[in-house]
């Protein structure tokens, strides 16, 4: 996966007095869990919009003003319910040999022959709960989509992959191709090299 940097302030007081203060300021309170201590730290809002507004997932690279780097993703955002201003965000330090539990972006690929015929494509999910390494997790996992009829599924075991486990069962959809005012009659294609027989001739009187 793709990886941000952010570069932050580490707090020392986390009192609510402090936490306003840091927020008046044009900064949004954090702490990231998972390792031996929970770190507690502060940085613009500016800093997380490559982070929080987009459908792409990333790995961060928190950087504190003491020298310190830690490899973590967010777990939990909060926003403010008037102004959607980001009030607080928790991140979970990820390590090399434990794997990560993850939501990431699915993206279709190929053009659906139901679609073709007038059918509609219907998402179930949009995103795809997996767990494995942070060094083996794709930026976005794709399914191609090209066979596709009307009424037939893509379930989330047409994606799997070797460098993930999908944490969905097995008989999840993914997407459909559900059936339209607008659709056509799905006709084979011929095989290549076949022609149509000729008409035999007329038996003479």
């Amino acid at each position: 996966m793709k990886s941000l940097t952010i570069n932050a302030s580490q707090r020392e007081s986390v009192g609510k007095k402090s936490t306003k203060a840091i927020r008046n300021a044009g900064q949004v309170p954090c702490v990231v869990y998972g390792g031996d201590t929970v770190t507690h730290f502060a940085a613009p809002e500016l800093a997380f919009k490559d982070l929080v507004y987009t459908p792409d997932v990333h790995t961060v690279v928190i950087a504190l003003d003491n020298g310190t780097k830690i490899n973590a993703i967010l777990q939990d955002i909060q926003f403010h319910p008037v102004t959607d201003r980001i009030l607080h965000i928790d991140f979970v330090e990820i390590f090399d040999d434990k794997p990560i539990t993850i939501e990431l972006p699915f993206r279709t690929t190929g053009n659906s022959r139901g679609v073709r015929n007038g059918g509609v494509l219907r998402f179930n999910l949009r995103r795809i709960k997996v767990k494995g390494l942070a060094s083996n997790l794709p930026d976005v996992i794709e399914g191609d989509i090209t066979n596709l009829k009307i009424g037939n599924k893509l379930y989330v075991t047409d994606v799997a992959s070797d460098d993930f486990t999908i944490l969905h069962p097995d008989n999840t959809v993914i997407c459909m191709v559900k059936t339209s005012r607008n659709v056509v009659e799905d006709e084979e294609e011929e095989e290549e090299g076949e022609t149509p027989a000729a008409e035999a001739p007329a038996a003479e009187a």
